[in-house]
């Protein structure tokens, strides 16, 4: 009857460790945080997925927020605001050593054209601080939250920043997001310290750049 017993406790062991290694190996699986995702895969959206910082193709490109390298990021519908028509994007351009990108001025402070607190904390920022927002395939999912990027200026200047919000890419025109309409699947939304360290012109409103991860 003991060894009946422990024969039954070795195989709900096994069991268990065979279930636990399928669900860190799946693609597509279901997570929380990074560390339910086995290997390169972290957790975008509630389930396991290539890391687009690291370029993995691993689950065949699947619901990877960021364009497959080589190929590209087309719009999945549209949003009208006041009249006009603006496309609305789940994806991203791939990131890389150098991504190309549109730096744009935000006001992260309560009452400013952000909108509403930052997702990534919750909370305002001042105009001081160095912070940006990313396009929704670049933010993919908040796992580029409260990290730091480099922004490079078509001047030569550099200056790092960190992730503290969402650029929405799928929603807009409403109070959430200032009555602005979706962001491109490109943009950089910087703070206007960050226009500062770069010795950009804030009147432009938009200016090209490109980024990486610091």
């Amino acid at each position: 009857m003991a060894n009946l017993i422990i024969l039954l406790s070795i195989c709900i062991l096994i069991n268990t460790f065979i279930n636990s290694v399928a669900a860190l190996s799946s693609c597509n699986g279901q997570c929380q945080t990074l560390n339910d995702c086995s290997g390169q895969l972290i957790c975008i959206n509630g389930k396991c997925n290539d890391d687009p910082d690291v370029g993995t193709h691993i689950c065949g490109g699947g619901s990877s927020p960021s364009a497959p390298s080589g190929g590209s990021c087309q719009p999945y519908g549209t949003l009208t605001c006041n009249g006009r028509s603006h496309p609305k994007y789940s994806c991203s351009p791939p990131v890389t050593a150098s991504t190309p990108a549109k730096l744009t001025l935000n006001d992260f402070s309560p009452g400013g054209d952000g909108g509403g607190a930052s997702e990534c904390d919750g909370q305002y920022h001042g105009n001081g601080e160095r912070i940006v927002a990313l396009s929704t395939g670049w933010y993919a999912g908040g796992s580029r939250c409260l990290r730091t990027i480099r922004i490079t200026a078509g001047n030569g200047r550099s200056t790092t920043a960190r992730v503290v919000d969402e650029c929405d890419s799928r929603r807009g025109c409403d109070a959430e997001h200032a009555y602005q309409p979706p962001c491109r699947n490109n943009i950089v939304d910087g703070s206007d310290a960050v226009w500062k360290a770069l010795g950009l012109n804030e009147d432009l409103g938009v200016v090209d750049i490109t980024w990486s991860m610091a």
